[in-house]
């Protein structure tokens, strides 16, 4: 027996390994089966060029174990391993610079951050996270002799020559006693075994395979059930190998991925549509998409978790990669499969890249880029992705000061005053009047109330179309929007409309300067509740409306109330009065018999015009005692 001692550098590391760095113990199965797949592809490559390499058998993996001596067995019949192999490969780091990565693991406060996987090939090291005891057996092509390795993941290991003379790979690990802390025990199930292989290797190219005992039970003569069980062991293929995505599209029908989409993310309905994609080049992934018809019930919570699965080389390593998904488009589901993913030592969590950034803008512009192609050729599909994810889109146009803007912009959809269908703003600029200068929108609940509002009068009377907005970003999207096409957005409720001619200017002006006392006397009544009191523009049946002045508006208003710890947010407020509306004449009229009186009614115009606005009045009480007051003042 020859006792050999481990380089000081992996001694280190399995100290490490054991210790500090994974998290989660069940992933040695999934490093050791990558292993041994990665030994059969290496296998396969030499045989095509060497015979000495060629299998008279078809190339597996094979798992068992022992729960009396408590043991687990990863077999393969890959390359195996020569005398000199072994101790490069499980004796020692055995690529270059691992002194230096040593030496920054053990100083780094977050261990897992360390990028090693690929670089230096620890995946069997995984193995004494579960095991006090590792087994060995190899037996390489380009060797007449097996070699068997023993360790206990201490400061030595045995290496001497074995009877095994098959090639490839068998490890067995004896597992560690149960603890207060952690069930081992747990991994001599069949069905954990399995679950495992499902979960992280379902995808590995050769069949992972183990043999099950199949209980049935025995029936009596008159076909009742009775206390015996016959057995049979079976040889059961517990991966499905070539992964969906992995296929010719052509060669997936919809319905399978339909079926893969309901399975893989627990949703009983058909995806809306699916995106299947394999770029190869420079950067080489495959991308499996899916856009679900509804949005899962806790998408806008605290709690809900974006991200798309991560696989590389068919072999599973995360379950939500966020870096993948922009947050506007975090209802996606899927997964992506690539081979140039930096990942760090125990495959859990991805080093920030150019290849991941670079896929995750890829897929991306492929999710626009097949929502655009939806739009255009089937409207009606795309008013049911728009009706579940819209106001999606809406949060990503305004997002980051509207960095994605120009991406997004055409995929809006607006509820508008002229007709029942939704409109984008193509739509309603190709619509437009011949003399219509702006595109006009209007914030209410719902296009009933944005159509009963004072301040549409004038607009209406034009024929324009307003765009109606309902959500709460809506204002703050157009804000950030500004134009389009050179079209620039223009409230009803706010500023100037300009929708008058030179000849009504010059009467509301000659009004306005004859009504002088009358509208600052309002004015003053008003002064601690609107910035101003100005005779309207805008306004053709409707008595009275409140607008705002230019910047903040009412709607902003009220959904900035509504954050914490920004209460006392308030829009400029502007009092309009229509002059040629009967109660301007009224109010004409009071003025001249007893200008005391116009105080109330002011308020009363005010507390009127806010309450069309839907603001809550500050004293209702008092409201409905001036109104009061106003009614016995009139009887008498």
């Amino acid at each position: 027996m020859a006792i050999k001692e481990f380089k000081t550098a992996t001694k280190r590391l399995l100290d490490l390994m054991i210790n500090s760095i994974y998290t989660n113990k069940e992933i040695f199965l999934r490093e050791l089966i990558s292993n041994a797949s990665d030994a059969i592809d290496k296998r396969h490559y030499l045989s095509l060029t060497d015979e000495k390499y060629a299998s008279s058998e078809e190339y597996h993996i094979l798992l068992s174990y022992n729960k009396d001596a408590r043991t687990i067995t990863i077999k393969d019949n890959g390359i195996g391993m020569t005398y000199d192999e072994v101790i490069n490969n499980l004796g020692t780091i055995a690529k270059s610079g691992s002194k230096e990565f040593i030496e920054k693991l053990e100083k780094a406060e977050n261990k897992e951050s360390i990028d090693i996987i690929g670089q230096f090939g620890v995946g069997f090291y995984s193995a004494f996270m579960v095991a006090d005891e590792v087994v060995v057996k190899t037996k390489s092509n380009a060797s007449e002799k097996g070699y068997v390795f023993t360790s206990k993941g201490m400061d030595t290991y045995d290496l001497e020559e074995s009877d095994y003379n098959q090639s490839g790979t068998e490890i067995t690990l004896f597992l560690r006693e149960d603890t207060e802390d952690y069930q081992y025990s747990k991994f001599l199930d069949d069905y954990e075994l399995k679950r495992l292989v499902k979960k992280y290797s379902d995808y590995v190219r050769y069949p992972i395979q183990m043999n099950i005992v199949h209980e049935e039970p025995v029936y009596d003569e008159e076909g009742k059930m009775t206390d015996e069980v016959t057995k049979e062991v079976v040889l059961e293929t517990l991966n499905s190998m070539k992964p969906i995505w992995k296929k010719n599209k052509n060669e997936v029908s919809t319905e399978e991925l339909n079926d893969f989409y309901k399975q893989k993310f627990n949703d009983y309905q058909d995806p809306l549509t699916t995106i299947f994609t394999n770029v190869e080049g420079l950067l080489e992934y495959s991308a499996l998409i899916y856009i679900p018809q509804k949005a899962p019930y806790n998408l806008y919570s605290d709690k809900y978790e974006k991200g798309l699965q991560l696989y590389t080389k068919g072999v599973f390593v995360l379950d939500k990669c966020k870096e993948l998904v922009p947050d506007y488009l975090r209802f996606i589901k899927g997964l992506v499969d690539s081979a140039d993913f930096d990942l760090n030592i125990s495959r859990e969590i991805l080093q920030q890249s150019s290849q991941l950034t670079k896929i995750a803008k890829n897929i991306e512009k492929k999710i626009i880029s097949e929502l655009q192609k939806m739009l255009k050729n089937d409207r009606d599909k795309y008013l049911e992705f728009f009706d579940a994810f819209g106001i999606n889109l809406k949060y990503g146009l305004y997002d980051n000061f509207g960095e994605k803007k120009d991406l997004l912009k055409d995929l809006i959809l607006f509820t508008t005053i002229n007709g029942d269908n939704l409109k984008t703003l193509d739509d309603y600029v190709k619509e437009m009047k011949e003399d219509q200068k702006y595109i006009y929108f209007a914030s209410g609940k719902n296009k009933q109330a944005v159509l009963a509002l004072p301040q549409m009068d004038k607009v209406k009377s034009k024929g324009y179309d307003v765009l109606v907005l309902t959500d709460d970003v809506d204002e703050f999207m157009i804000q950030i929007l500004h134009e389009y096409e050179g079209k620039e957005f223009k409230s009803i409720n706010q500023g100037e409309l300009d929708l008058v001619s030179d000849d009504e200017k010059k009467e509301i002006e000659e009004i306005k300067e004859s009504k002088k006392d009358l509208l600052s006397k309002m004015k003053e009544a008003l002064k601690d509740e609107v910035s101003d009191v100005v005779l309207s523009s805008r306004l053709t049946e409707s008595p009275v409306c409140l607008v705002s002045g230019d910047g903040l508006s009412f709607e902003m208003e009220k959904v900035l109330n509504q954050i914490p710890n920004q209460k006392g947010v308030k829009a400029s407020r502007i009092l309009e009065i229509n002059p040629k509306h009967e109660l301007f004449k009224a109010i004409e009229t009071i003025y001249e018999k007893d200008p005391l009186l116009v105080d109330d009614y002011a308020q009363l115009l005010l507390s009127q015009a806010l309450l069309i606005e839907g603001i809550p009045l500050e004293d209702p009480v008092k409201f409905s005692n001036m109104m009061c007051k106003l009614m016995i003042n009139n009887a008498k």
